[in-house]
């Protein structure tokens, strides 16, 4: 069985590619090629900015984690009869 997000991937992928491929160079002005070409370097800014949510991603799903774990290490009382 396939799996649907890898598919989505694959496709979004896929279509970005062919329409960077498929802009025309002669029908985007100056102003308009800028809109379709690559913007250069990433800032130092951007990257610290990726860093702390990735660093908070991590840390928000370590907690997660480790609260799924304690919560699953606790024995299960069996019922009584009354």
């Amino acid at each position: 069985m396939t799996d649907p997000m890898l598919v989505l991937t694959g496709l979004v992928a896929f279509v970005h590619g062919t329409l960077r491929r498929l802009t025309p160079d002669d029908l985007a002005s100056g102003t308009d090629r800028e809109l379709w070409s690559d913007r250069g370097a990433v800032s130092i800014e951007q990257v610290l900015w990726y860093a702390a949510a990735a660093v908070s991603v991590a840390v928000v799903a370590a907690i997660i984690w480790s609260q799924i774990r304690t919560t699953a290490s606790t024995p299960v009382q069996s019922p009584s009869a009354p």
